[in-house]
C-alpha cells in the first residue's frame, strides 16, 4: 500500500443531541477526540453540509468532517468538502460503526463494499470505493431484526469504555501513520486491544444494554 497521506477523515454519524451517544456515532466520537488533541475546532459550514475543522499532526494538515445530514446522505457533504480542497478519494479516511467486529476492536482497510452500513453507501455513491475506512467495533445483537435499535441505542457503561478504548487506541496511531505509512499504522493497531471475533449468523448474541 502506497504512503500517501489522507488528508481528510469523515466521521459518519446522525445530527443531533438525541444522537450523541448511540453506538452508530462513534465516527463522530473518532473526529471530536482527533480535534481535541490537536486543537481543532468544529464550525459549522453550510457549504459543506457539516461541521468540519483543520487541524495539524506533525507537519500534516488535516480536515475533519462531521456530516450534518443524517446517516443516509453523508456522501453529499463528503464529496462536497473533498471537491472544494481537491482531495482525492484515496486521500479520504472514512470512520463508522461495525457490527461485524466486537466492541473495542478498530480495524482499517481500503475499499469494499458497503456491507449494509448507508453511511458508507451514501458516501460509495459519491465519491467510489477507493478511500481508506477505519472499523470501530459496536458488537451485534444476534438478530438482525434488532440491529436499528441496537445501533440507534446507547451502549452499556462497560461496551462503552471499550468503545472509547478503540477510539483512543486508532486516534494514538494517526501521527503514525501520515508519518510512515497505512501499513505500518495498520500493524500497530492491529496488533493491540481486543481480538477481532467476526459476527456468525449461528451466534445467539444478546441485544442487552
Amino acid at each position: 500500500m502506497s504512503h500517501k497521506p489522507i488528508k481528510m477523515v469523515v466521521g459518519l454519524g446522525n445530527p443531533g443531541s438525541e444522537h450523541e451517544q448511540d453506538r452508530h456515532n462513534i465516527g463522530f466520537w473518532f473526529v471530536e477526540e482527533l480535534a481535541r488533541r490537536f486543537g481543532g475546532n468544529f464550525k459549522s459550514e453550510r457549504k459543506f453540509d457539516g461541521d468540519s475543522c483543520k487541524i495539524a499532526i506533525d507537519s500534516n494538515e488535516l480536515w475533519l468532517l462531521k456530516p450534518s445530514s443524517y446517516m443516509n446522505r453523508s456522501g453529499l457533504a463528503v464529496t462536497k468538502l473533498a471537491t472544494y480542497y481537491k482531495i482525492t478519494p484515496e486521500e479520504i479516511l472514512v470512520v463508522h460503526d461495525e457490527l461485524d467486529l466486537d466492541a473495542g476492536v478498530a480495524r482499517i482497510k481500503k475499499g469494499g463494499g458497503h456491507g449494509g452500513h448507508n453511511g458508507l453507501r451514501s458516501v460509495i455513491a459519491h465519491i467510489g470505493k477507493e478511500f481508506y475506512r477505519l472499523r470501530l467495533g459496536i458488537g451485534h445483537p444476534g438478530d438482525k431484526n434488532a440491529v436499528i435499535n441496537f445501533v440507534l441505542s446507547r451502549p452499556s457503561q462497560k461496551e462503552q469504555d471499550l468503545l472509547i478504548q478503540a477510539v483512543d487506541a486508532a486516534a494514538d496511531v494517526m501521527p503514525l501513520w501520515l508519518g510512515e505509512g497505512d501499513e505500518r499504522a495498520m500493524h500497530r493497531l492491529h496488533s493491540q486491544g481486543v481480538e477481532a471475533k467476526p459476527y456468525r449468523k449461528d451466534d445467539p448474541g444478546t441485544a442487552k444494554d
